[in-house]
């Protein structure tokens, strides 16, 4: 029988822990993927001008088709590319793709968040997939007068690891036209339940995609997401238009770290499903306001409950501010619709290309025998 010495068993050891850390260093932690915000770069021979030429010259990142290294202050002939983060972002011409393969829970649900810009191409979409989930998000509308909008989309594991690509699906005139790409983060969802409290889940937005700590522009939450892959989870985004994700660090929220701001008044709708119970009364809790981001004038926010609606007019005055509101109904059926949009477009006073509108937050309904009065 083989017996192994004390410095034998000291290096076995070792070897354990290595592999524990290594192990522990691979799960995908919220936050930046690794180089996702592409500051390590190709390096020079494996460039063409700003071509990159070979599929794993840029570090963390395997490319496909025709992709660009973009350098903040570049120019496009009139046109200055600027990096919202950093100094560096890639562009993604004619069906040209970027991925990462990850670690991840398998069953989780995360959410992506990444920032993109249009170029020289109008009609611009951005294809996101983990397989087996893919979504196609538009980029036709600025939200954002920087050009930059940050973008969320969430998926669930299907398995152990999962490879996140960015494809652009457009063919222009010109393969370098499309969009460019910079700070790609992840975040784990857990999904909300229902509680005493609360009829519906997620009601003070407190679960969402991760922002970026030093961006001041919130998350947009794309339209058409369903709740089972929202990035905001239980709620959907029924409309043409994205809404927003805004934290406490850069704006004004009614209540917690987060809200919604309705930035796209009619098309930029959101809803959850409720529970409810045939022939009770119910009491839908809610707060209007405004972000404390210039945006100033008449608001309108249209809750909508069964067959029942509310109109809340808020006049804003751009710094920040809220009102509540409640709306009472009788379920006439046992899953019932909540949803709000905005009534108007709204600009920002300081930037009349910036879309904005009023922020919805701490949406709680209650089953109730005496119908409580608004606090």
């Amino acid at each position: 029988m083989h017996r192994i010495s004390i410095m034998e068993a000291a290096a076995v050891l070792s070897v354990l822990l290595l592999c524990s850390t290594i192990h522990t260093a691979a799960a995908v932690a919220d936050g930046l993927l690794w180089n996702g915000n592409f500051e390590l770069g190709p390096k020079p021979a494996d460039m063409k001008g700003t071509e990159v030429l070979k599929h794993d010259a840029i570090p963390g990142w395997k490319i496909f088709g025709f992709v660009e290294y973009i350098k903040s202050g570049q120019k496009q002939g009139d046109m200055l590319l600027v990096v919202p983060e950093g100094a560096f972002a890639v562009r993604l011409g004619n069906e040209a793709t970027i991925e990462q393969t990850i670690n991840v829970t398998k069953g989780m649900y995360y959410s992506l968040t990444f920032s993109a810009a249009r170029t020289c191409a109008q009609e611009e979409t951005l294809n996101v997939s983990v397989a087996p989930d893919f979504g196609v998000l538009p980029m036709q509308t600025l939200y954002s007068s920087s050009g930059w909008d940050s973008y969320a989309w969430a998926f669930q594991a299907e398995y152990n690891t999962a490879t996140i690509k960015l494809h652009n699906p457009g063919v222009e005139e010109d393969p370098a036209c499309g969009p460019l790409i910079d700070s790609i983060a992840i975040k784990a969802l857990y999904p909300p339940r229902p509680s005493r409290d609360n009829i519906l889940k997620n009601g003070g937005f407190e679960e969402g995609p991760y922002i970026f700590p030093n961006t001041s522009w919130g998350v947009l939450v794309p339209p058409n997401i369903e709740d089972d892959h929202s990035p905001l989870p239980a709620w959907m985004v029924e409309s043409l238009k994205a809404v927003k994700y805004i934290d406490a660090d850069h704006f004004s929220v009614p209540q917690g770290r987060r809200a919604v701001e309705l930035v796209a008044g009619k098309e930029s709708a959101i809803a959850q499903v409720a529970r409810t119970v045939v022939g009770k009364t119910y009491q839908l809790f809610f707060s209007v306001g405004d972000a404390n981001n210039a945006c100033e004038g008449s608001m309108v926010v249209e809750a909508f409950a069964n067959k029942e609606t509310l109109k809340v007019p808020y006049q804003s005055k751009g710094k920040g501010g809220f009102k509540r509101a409640v709306l009472k109904f009788v379920a006439t059926s046992t899953r019932t619709r909540i949803m709000f949009y905005s009534t108007f477009y709204t600009m920002r006073s300081d930037d009349f290309s910036s879309l904005c509108g009023p922020v919805i937050d701490d949406v709680k309904l209650l089953s109730v025998r005496k119908p409580r009065k608004l606090a």
